[in-house]
């Protein structure tokens, strides 16, 4: 059996325990696993939406949250926590529902994308297009997948969410099932074999269409666009408290988009706190065993549970 979803952090024990608190974790809308998206059935056609899935923003994955909320009947919540895109997602938590949310640890994060950021996924997207089974996004009906193209655009971002440290130290210019160099094209390196893993693992459980949607919904992620630019008035005379969380060797999100929206929460005279935790792990840093995180945020939910009452 597959572990979950943010295995490090959710189960007994761990900070987000599910003996102490109820624990919610859904599938965003776009996505392929659950929630509806590009490839779920369009009930007018019949078949896939595909393309005429409609471009979705992370307000509107919040948003759907949101009603999924309100279905369950519940009307407030602890906290909600999440890194990268979950993390934009809490900031437009606080944004859009602040009285629902008595405190937000958005991790290795950002409350708008960078133009490096929109690079990277543009040329996972024109990966995907250029595959010749794509099918300018009807593959469905062709029974086929951009197969190459969805694993060359993840093996792109995979690299991002890594570190020249870690990876220098995982693989060096270490071989790969061989004593010597090939002077060809196969998979020398073991970095090499470890990326087109990556990529092919990837194919088999997830929609090229997803992946355009969703990291279109990233770019197109700005909080201060929605407040004539100024980020402060996003959060202005909220009572959320905020516990925001960076990683010294994430190059994707780096501390200065966390101090961005520190300074500006601060602004707002917000209560917040900031914890930039040493790791030379990169972006990926929130997903992997980070006693220091497990520390920070042990303390802060602790914290926040017992201004409600619960611990």
């Amino acid at each position: 059996q597959r572990t979950g979803w943010w295995n490090t952090m959710i189960g007994p024990g761990k900070p987000l325990d599910p003996e102490n608190y109820f624990i919610i974790c859904s599938n965003v809308i776009g996505g392929c696993s659950g929630s509806t998206g590009p490839a779920s059935i369009n009930p007018e056609t019949g078949k896939p939406y595909g393309l005429d899935f409609p471009v979705i923003t992370i307000t509107d994955m919040v948003r759907a949250q949101e009603k999924l909320l309100d279905a369950l009947g519940i009307y407030s919540l602890l906290t909600v926590i999440g890194g990268s895109m979950g993390g934009m997602q809490v900031l437009e938590w606080a944004n859009s529902f602040p009285e629902k949310v008595f405190s937000a640890i958005p991790i290795a994060s950002s409350a708008r994308h960078s133009a490096q950021n929109i690079a990277f996924h543009e040329v996972g997207r024109q990966a995907i297009m250029a595959d010749i089974d794509w099918h300018g996004g009807d593959y469905h009906a062709e029974k086929t997948q951009p197969r190459k193209g969805l694993a060359v655009a993840r093996m792109a971002a995979h690299i991002t969410y890594l570190s020249e440290t870690a990876l220098t130290r995982k693989f060096g210019r270490n071989l790969q099932d061989r004593d010597a160099l090939s002077y060809g094209f196969e998979a020398d390196f073991q970095i090499e074999s470890y990326l087109r893993h990556q990529g092919f693992t990837f194919v088999e459980r997830f929609d090229a269409n997803s992946y355009l949607y969703i990291t279109r919904a990233m770019d197109y992620f700005d909080i201060a666009a929605e407040h004539n630019g100024k980020l402060a008035e996003a959060f202005t005379n909220s009572d959320t408290r905020f516990c925001v969380v960076s990683f010294t060797s994430d190059w994707l999100f780096p501390t200065s988009e966390s101090i961005h929206v520190v300074r500006a929460l601060n602004a707002a005279g917000a209560n917040v706190s900031f914890v930039e935790i040493e790791s030379d792990k990169g972006h990926d840093a929130f997903l992997l065993d980070e006693p220091e995180m497990f520390k920070t945020l042990n303390g802060f939910l602790s914290s926040v549970a017992k201004d409600r009452g619960i611990l």
